[in-house]
């Protein structure tokens, strides 16, 4: 180095801080998320983007399945950049007093705080949702608006930003949670990369549905009957002239017992049904859109995807593609094709070598496996 040259280094700037609280009763899928995601973030360096800290009230947090020696106490959360609460295990657990003053502290310094899943009853108890929209795991969701009514509950959603303060849905959902939030701090191609370093997909839409729940029928007392009959008749057009004859009643008695009964008119009742129906063969058959629309009683494919995009969030074929098993066929043929591309001569030998009569019985054992093989993938293919 020459005396008087400085090298121009370029500055680079300190870590975007997340601290992640930990408590008695912590779920751990929902702690190890944001670990997992912020530390596999790194820049276009190689270095990481966030520093991650796991922050709790004492220096041991007792959980269902085990105990946790947690490094750092609560006033690690007055150096953070995000904050992030996870799931409680049971929603009757009392929360630690401490606890709410240093989220009410956060929410003042303008922090920004994410829950995922039942994290959401933790910041509900601190007021920092408080005439905001909010979402939970769904079956936790209606307790949630229950208990907090100041709250806009949206149980149908995987995440919602208010901006400095964000929600999710149930454990998978806040891995979509802290891939949008490394979306907005660092663009899409951090986020695609960090994406790829976990195994996971890009993350879905915060407005796609969590999942889409019917009671079943014969739970609903003097509409199962009718509920039963509507699942076995989705390909029909299900009017509600057509529905009510069957009810033998009247339209508006109709009307007036469903929505009191089932909590929804018929025809919303009906809507879901189909699209439950239309995700079942999506994710169980190959068949094409047009013909998953006629077997579900919608009218074109068109009317379908608006349905389906309305009530799931998602368009079919990219639900499709997330949600469809592998189709078995395609199992039968890799065995179908581990026997044929086996290398013979190393199984049996020199062909040359071999005497007419074991030619002959290693010809026959071939065909036999090869029969085998077809049938099973003549069987699957039906």
């Amino acid at each position: 180095m020459f005396a008087g040259i400085k090298p121009n280094r370029k500055q680079r700037r300190s870590p975007h801080r997340v601290v992640i609280l930990a408590f008695d009763g912590v779920v751990l899928g929902d702690l190890a998320t944001p670990v997992e995601i912020f530390q596999r973030t790194l820049d276009a360096c190689g270095q990481p983007c966030y520093e991650v800290s796991v922050c709790s009230g004492d220096s041991e947090v007792i959980t269902e399945h085990l105990s946790l020696k947690v490094p750092w106490r609560l006033s690690k959360m007055r150096h953070a950049d995000t904050l992030v609460i996870p799931g409680i295990d049971r929603l009757e657990r009392p929360i630690p007093p401490e606890v709410l003053r240093a989220l009410r502290a956060a929410l003042k310094r303008g922090v920004r705080i994410a829950s995922v899943c039942t994290g959401a009853f933790v910041l509900a108890a601190a007021g920092v949702l408080d005439g905001l929209r909010a979402t939970t795991h769904w079956q936790a969701a209606r307790e949630l608006a229950r208990r907090y009514p100041a709250i806009e509950v949206d149980p149908d959603v995987l995440y919602v930003d208010n901006g400095q303060v964000l929600t999710s849905a149930g454990a998978a959902a806040g891995l979509d949670l802290c891939l949008h939030m490394v979306r907005c701090d660092f663009g899409s191609k951090t986020a695609a990369t960090t994406a790829r370093a976990a195994v996971m997909p890009l993350e879905r839409s915060g407005g796609q549905a969590q999942f889409i729940t019917h009671e079943d029928p014969e739970e609903v007392e003097s509409m199962g009957p009718l509920l039963l009959w509507i699942e076995q008749h989705l390909e029909e057009p299900l009017s509600l002239s057509q529905v009510s004859h069957h009810a033998a009643m009247s339209m508006r008695t109709l009307s007036r017992r469903f929505r009191e009964q089932v909590g929804v008119s018929p025809a919303q009742w009906i809507a879901k049904a189909r699209i439950r129906r239309a995700q079942q063969l999506l994710e169980t058959t190959a068949l094409p859109i047009e013909q998953v629309a006629e077997r579900t009683g919608f009218r074109s494919a068109a009317v379908l995807r608006e349905h389906f995009g309305t009530i799931v969030g998602t368009p079919p074929l990219a639900y499709r593609r997330a949600f469809r098993s592998p189709p078995i066929d395609r199992v039968q043929k890799k065995r179908y094709d581990g026997l044929r591309t086996t290398n013979d001569s190393k199984r049996f030998g020199d062909l040359k070598a071999l005497a007419p009569s074991k030619m002959r019985r290693r010809d026959r054992k071939l065909r036999r496996q090869k029969t085998a093989a077809a049938a099973l993938v003549s069987e699957a293919a039906e």
